[in-house]
């Protein structure tokens, strides 16, 4: 069955909290050297004609149809001269970081293009590791969704091409509720449903980890609250609309709209909770999709997805997926950016969708073939639609330190909601410091 392939799919924003630890410190001792002013020059305006063999660099890749197998395979059997080696990272998103980094730091050539978690890009864009994507180099990104553009673009200026995407889904009992809420205030309104039931209402990821960061952004998102400005640099979070979102999410905690064990859940526990019959409704990712399908499952035959909610209507979810980049370093950076434009390009990206890989394309969540496979893609292109990346800064790591820390302490009651947004401001403030 579909379901079960999928379920082994994973998104770019699984579990992260030793990359968040391990890089905040590297990433803090590294900014204020950018490559381009080791070499004296600017590696950017270097090697834009230059042509052949090219290696592209990515973490493991664990889909069940060897996704990128299959995308090396389809680009070198049309180019001889320039052909595409696939240099597989380390299935550890901490891992894949510090190697990447340390090859950009070093200005080696032999990575050419690489694939970045979407939080990465700023990063590698503001130090000069990445080639800009515009004048000569500009990608056509019409057909794309623009969510995964956005996450893509550093001050205005895009940097890499969306590969593939990833998006939040609200999961439900369609034998307790019969459609699904379109607000906070309506799935709120149902959890007597719950309780009535004997089961918790609902559940997200709530552990001090990467996922809260993700939690924490869609909630306050989606009741229009922001946490850095366009530069990246400058917080934005000590606001009306982010205090709104934090309230909804701790008074839910605390009334036990949201289960009190829930604050011990990543991905795994949500999930294992919501297949076993123990939740009304669950925020999660694609992948959930075939846990809860799967013939082990509690809730097989009785549930649905839909969008995330938000404070009006659908909610704001936040991305996942890759990022492809050509190397500032490479030597051949016009069979780079013919590689890139592959990747976009409708027949890479439907390779992409059928090995249970989001499209960044919107097309091919249309598709009759693949919504047989994957059910959700409906709904989860709508929620791709109105998502909004993580925030985007060269200093994602101390920046997601500080949402998820002082989130985590709102909740437990360790502080209060007008405390934790002023201590998001003020680490987001100092993170680049």
């Amino acid at each position: 069955m579909a379901w079960k392939k999928v379920s082994s799919l994973r998104s770019s924003v699984v579990p992260r909290a030793a990359m968040v630890a391990a890089s905040a410190a590297l990433l803090t001792a590294t900014f204020a050297t950018a490559c381009s002013t080791d070499s004296g020059g600017n590696p950017t305006t270097e090697n834009l004609e230059g042509r052949g063999p090219i290696t592209y660099v990515e973490g493991k890749d664990t889909t069940e149809t060897g996704v990128v197998k299959q995308l090396i395979e389809r680009w070198n059997a049309s180019h001889p001269d320039e052909q595409v080696t696939f240099k597989e990272q380390s299935n550890d998103a901490s891992q894949q970081y510090d190697d990447l980094v340390e090859h950009m730091r070093s200005q080696q050539s032999d990575y050419d293009v690489i694939a970045l978690d979407v939080p990465w890009t700023a990063e590698f864009a503001a130090k000069g590791w990445i080639q800009p994507l515009k004048d000569s180099f500009s990608l056509d990104t019409s057909t794309l969704l623009s969510p995964t553009v956005a996450s893509a673009t550093y001050n205005n200026t895009l940097y890499a091409a969306p590969r593939n995407t990833n998006g939040g889904l609200l999961f439900y009992r369609t034998d307790l509720v019969p459609a699904p809420p379109k607000t906070w205030g309506e799935m709120l309104g149902q959890c007597q449903i719950a309780r009535d039931n004997g089961i918790g209402c609902y559940a997200g990821q709530f552990a001090p980890y990467e996922g809260l960061t993700v939690n924490t952004s869609e909630v306050i998102n989606a009741f229009g609250g922001t946490f850095v400005g366009s530069d990246g640099k400058t917080a934005t979070v000590d606001s009306p609309q982010a205090r709104a979102g934090l309230t909804t999410l701790v008074d839910a905690y605390n009334n036990g709209d949201i289960p009190k064990e829930a604050i011990t859940f990543k991905e795994p526990e949500s999930a294992n909770a919501f297949t076993q019959g123990n939740l009304m409704f669950l925020r999660g990712w694609p992948s959930t999709f075939g846990d809860a399908g799967a013939e082990s499952s509690l809730v097989k035959d009785k549930f649905g997805v839909a969008p995330l909610p938000g404070e009006n209507g659908v909610g704001a979810s936040t991305l996942g997926g890759y990022n492809a980049a050509i190397s500032s370093f490479s030597k051949n950076k016009a069979t780079a950016l013919d590689f890139l434009r592959f990747l976009i390009s409708e027949d890479a990206q439907h390779i992409i969708a059928s090995g249970a890989l989001p499209s960044v394309r919107a097309s091919l969540y249309d598709e009759p073939a693949l919504i047989a496979k994957m059910p959700y893609l409906p709904a989860l292109k709508e929620s791709i639609a109105g998502a909004v990346p993580r925030p985007v800064t060269p200093f994602y790591p101390a920046v997601s330190k500080a949402i998820q820390d002082n989130a985590y302490a709102a909740l437990t009651g360790a502080k209060s909601v007008d405390d934790a947004i002023v201590g998001m401001q003020k680490g987001i403030e100092t993170a680049g410091s």
